[in-house]
């Protein structure tokens, strides 16, 4: 007779002893298990895992598990696994973001040599589909319980799907709020409002030089950009799902706000630092506007930083056709050339991910995301999380254009440089970065999704 210890008590169990370093892993190599029953519940929902047998039979097996952010996030669950089955050893390889997509591929043709596990960024599919394994969980189940999974679906099958919701929201340092005398009576709801709270955040010396920036958008130009322009109805691509319209009055109305913010209401400047998450990390910036990963990199490299967060504003106080779009953070692939024991491994470890709710609440309460499993949408220990607080009450009115090709994000960026800093004009940067963006949409597998939508229009 098995223990019947609730999945809490199991999760619990799990998790205080997933505090073990690489060192630790190194150190359980070449164990073999012998011990089928565990002792575990079985948990999750539509998706189940039963801890209870052997993986690669208790025979020793080492996986590598590629990423590029969140490190102490993705040890824990490996460490919760590694805890399970003490034969297996996942060792965790954090690859800068810079060159991780130049690196992965060629790793991935090396077979068993190349990481078994490896995290995805669903603008680089078409980079990766062709090294990655199907998930051997039943479609229908893994739909039911992350009802996303559905717009991932090839050829009746999920490569990968997404963990967590994710999108933009700001953040404000609120030392700097309260020395500007600002209350939360003064979070701001319009561009108006903030452009005005922006002012007041924002500090020159005698000499007119600026010594704090009331909001810095350096180096999230594109990120801001990038569904702005659902705010002024316009979508990011054409009725078919083909065409970017990233020159698109939308567009050019979400850029010509963003450049008045510097240089005509002179609340940032596009040489105050070149980025503005480490702007804000030293108090430099009291304001910026960056995606829900930010929270753990606060948690993680800056605890003692308090701060707040609002949704983005909007042009007037009526409901707008979109706030801003979302993104999913997707599941790790599993390569389709690693050797057999390795890809069992890893397709066992995949459906644990999948159905332990402890890891999916730890990923989005500290990762700051949306929970993708729906049962979790309501879990106590989100409700108060910053992403949920901030965005969740209008989460309805977000839009997922779908998994975007890298080629709008590197395009956009461009653009913002040529018009900030190059002198270019907004049209002519625009035109040109629509124009690339095109050709490259035109030779990818990409439609977008926004038809989607509920309030979907053209």
């Amino acid at each position: 007779m098995k223990k019947m210890l609730t999945l809490c008590l199991t999760a619990a169990m799990i998790f205080s002893l997933a505090g073990c370093s690489q060192q630790n892993n190194r150190e359980t190599a070449g164990i073999t298990d012998t011990q089928e029953d565990k002792g575990l519940d079985v948990m999750g929902n539509h998706v189940t895992y039963d801890p209870n047998h052997l993986v690669n039979n208790g025979n020793p097996v080492s996986i590598d598990w590629w990423i590029w952010s969140s490190e102490e996030l993705f040890q824990n669950i490996a460490d919760a696994y590694e805890e399970i089955h003490p034969n297996v050893t996942i060792n965790l390889i954090n690859n800068p973001w810079d060159g991780y997509f130049t690196k992965l591929p060629l790793s991935l043709q090396k077979g068993a040599d190349g990481p078994t596990l490896f995290n995805i960024h669903n603008s680089y599919e078409n980079l990766l589909m062709n090294y990655i394994e199907p998930y051997e969980i039943d479609t229908q189940q893994l739909i039911a319980d992350y009802p996303s999974a559905a717009s991932h679906l090839k050829d009746g099958k999920i490569y990968y799907t997404d963990y967590g919701l994710s999108t933009g929201m700001v953040y404000y340092n609120k030392r700097l709020w309260e020395q500007a005398k600002l209350t939360d009576q003064d979070i701001p709801v319009t561009w108006k409002e903030f452009i005005e709270i922006a002012e007041k955040l924002t500090v020159f010396d005698k000499n007119g030089a600026m010594t704090q920036a009331g909001f810095n958008y350096n180096n999230q130009f594109q990120a801001i950009a990038l569904g702005l322009n659902y705010q002024f109805g316009e979508n990011l691509f054409t009725e078919d799902g083909k065409v970017s319209q990233t020159a698109g009055k939308g567009m050019t109305q979400a850029v010509s706000l963003l450049t008045d913010l510097y240089e005509s209401y002179h609340v940032g400047d596009k040489d105050f630092g070149t980025d503005c998450e480490q702007s804000f990390f030293q108090e430099q910036s009291a304001m910026v506007f960056v995606w829900g990963f930010f929270v753990d990199k606060l948690k993680t490299n800056y605890p003692d930083l308090e701060y707040g967060t609002f949704e983005i504003p909007t042009p007037d106080r009526k409901t707008p056709y979109a706030y801003y779009r979302y993104n999913g953070e997707s599941t790790p692939g599993i390569n389709k050339n690693a050797s057999s024991e390795q890809k069992e491994t890893a397709q066992d470890f995949m459906r644990f991910f999948f159905a332990n709710d402890e890891i999916q609440i730890m990923l989005s309460r500290d990762g700051g995301l949306i929970p993708a499993k729906s049962a979790l949408m309501d879990s106590e220990e989100l409700r108060d999380t910053p992403l949920v607080r901030t965005v969740g009450p209008h989460i309805d009115r977000y839009i997922w254009p779908g998994s975007m090709p890298s080629t709008l994000e590197n395009n956009i960026k461009i653009a913002g440089e040529d018009i900030l800093y190059n002198g270019k004009s907004m049209e002519k940067a625009l035109k040109n970065a629509a124009k690339i963006i095109d050709v490259d949409l035109a030779n990818a597998d990409f439609t977008a999704s926004e038809s989607l939508y509920e309030f979907y229009h053209q």
